[in-house]
Order: C-alpha cells, then sequence, then structure tokens
C-alpha cells in the first residue's frame, strides 16, 4: 500500500479540518512536519516534504491543501524524489490581495508540468483564487481539473466535516495512478 502524505496549509489544518479528520482515520496518512506552520518558509517546508517522501516505504501520494498545493510546485521542480501522484486543494494566488504576507517565499511557483499525475479541485467562491486562476494552473501542471463548485477554501470553515466526496475523488484518483493500487480505509 502506497501511504499518503497529508500538506496541510499555513496555520497546519486545525482537527476539525478535513485532513485532519482523514489523518485520524487510518494509517496510511502521515503529516509532514515543518519547522512552523504560522511562519512558513518555502526552503524549509521544502526539505521537510523532502524528509517525509523519503521516509516512505513506496513512492507515496501527496495530499496538499492551500499553501501546500505551492509547496508541491516548487518541491517538484527541484527534487528527484518519486511519488505516485499529488492531489491539490484550494491552490491560492500569491499574487491575490488576501495572499499571507508570511507566505511570500511561496510567490511564483513553476509553471511546468508536475512530473507525476495530479489533480487539482477548486471551488467556485475560494476568497484566495479565482475559478480562472485554478483553470491556468491546472492546464500549466498538467492537473485534472474538478470544479467542486461553491465550497469556500475548501477548510474547516466551508463545514464540509470528514469531506467524503473529497475521499472519493482521491480513492478514484489512487485507483488511476500507475505506481500504486493503494486504497484507504
Amino acid at each position: 500500500m502506497a501511504g499518503i502524505i497529508i500538506l496541510p496549509g499555513i496555520g497546519g489544518s486545525g482537527n476539525e479540518h478535513w485532513q485532519s479528520r482523514w489523518e485520524a482515520e487510518g494509517n496510511a496518512f502521515s503529516r509532514f512536519a515543518p519547522t512552523s506552520w504560522d511562519e512558513p518558509q518555502l526552503d524549509d517546508w521544502i526539505s521537510a516534504l523532502d524528509a517525509a517522501v523519503m521516509q516512505a516505504e513506496a513512492p507515496p501520494v501527496l495530499v496538499a491543501h492551500s499553501l501546500a498545493c505551492l509547496l508541491v510546485a516548487h518541491w517538484q521542480a527541484g527534487s528527484k524524489r518519486a511519488v505516485a501522484g499529488a492531489m491539490l486543494v484550494a491552490v491560492p494566488d500569491p499574487d491575490g490581495p488576501d495572499f499571507p504576507r508570511e507566505a511570500a517565499s511561496f510567490a511564483n511557483p513553476p509553471t511546468e508540468p508536475f512530473r507525476f499525475p495530479s489533480i487539482l479541485i477548486a471551488s467556485s467562491n475560494d476568497p484566495y483564487a479565482t475559478p480562472d486562476y485554478s483553470r491556468r494552473r491546472a492546464r500549466q501542471w498538467g492537473s485534472q481539473l474538478v470544479e467542486a463548485g461553491d465550497r469556500g477554501h475548501i477548510n474547516a470553515g466551508s463545514g464540509l466535516g470528514d469531506w467524503g466526496e473529497g475521499r472519493a475523488m482521491l480513492g478514484d484518483f489512487m485507483t488511476k495512478l500507475p505506481q500504486t493500487r493503494a486504497r484507504f480505509g
């Protein structure tokens, strides 16, 4: 079974966030561990992601939310470590008016296609990215795009609970990955 690495955004996805709920439900999930969730530094987060991927028994699936989606774009451009694929949820626009100043080091993400399969899930009313921005990133990165409707930032504040729809999307995505036959609880 391939592992699933949870990559929260700024703040670390608290207990009510779907990422934390998924992680609490099964040992297929692990969380990467940067030095600070609240004062993110790109180099530190890249090192933490690299360490988490290196510790995986097989190429893992990355499940990124918000700022961590930009992390995946930066990391994959410079790392040669194998991952099976990535699920990118609510990619923020670093040029948008609400992008956090403390995350400035994540700006200017690479625009080349990812070297592994990816799915990008976007909300039509995300305060951190317009639908056009999400579509552009999906095209640039070669990601399958899922437009999930009005879901806000697809976080705890969106009232999604365990976000069963997202779990189903992840399960479907994973069944199509060439490097894994992974299933999760």
